[in-house]
């Protein structure tokens, strides 16, 4: 299983950015697809997960900012980012796990990719 994210870059406070995570390696449609983020100097954390039917889940801190998406065919997650704060500067990660668990667990990850926001 390979996860690739791209999309990362520098942004501006208030602007938008859209990641993307290709997986291969089988077939991802009944999966759970997330991201996660990691900060310097903080521990990683959840910030969205998309079900299988398109059910989605936020962390509230991201909540009305951030979209995420999948594409079951082409085995695409993407998450887009709106209304960008400096507080979101982290390391991306997209991730996928057999079933939805409370904390979000993940099975397999990604590498991830650099997100700076200015401000």
């Amino acid at each position: 299983v390979q996860l690739q994210a791209s999309g990362g870059g520098l942004v501006q406070a208030g602007g938008s950015l859209r990641l993307s995570c290709a997986a291969s390696g089988r077939t991802f449609s009944t999966y759970v697809m997330g991201w996660f983020r990691q900060a310097p100097g903080k521990e990683r954390e959840f910030v969205a997960a998309i079900v299988r039917g398109g059910s989605a889940y936020y962390a509230d801190s991201v909540k009305g900012r951030f979209t995420i998406s999948r594409d079951n065919p082409l085995n695409t997650v993407a998450l887009q980012m709106n209304s960008l704060k400096a507080e979101d500067t982290a390391v991306y990660v997209c991730a996928v796990a057999r079933t939805l668990s409370r904390d979000f667990g993940m099975d397999y990850w990604g590498k991830g990719t650099l997100v700076t926001v200015s401000s």
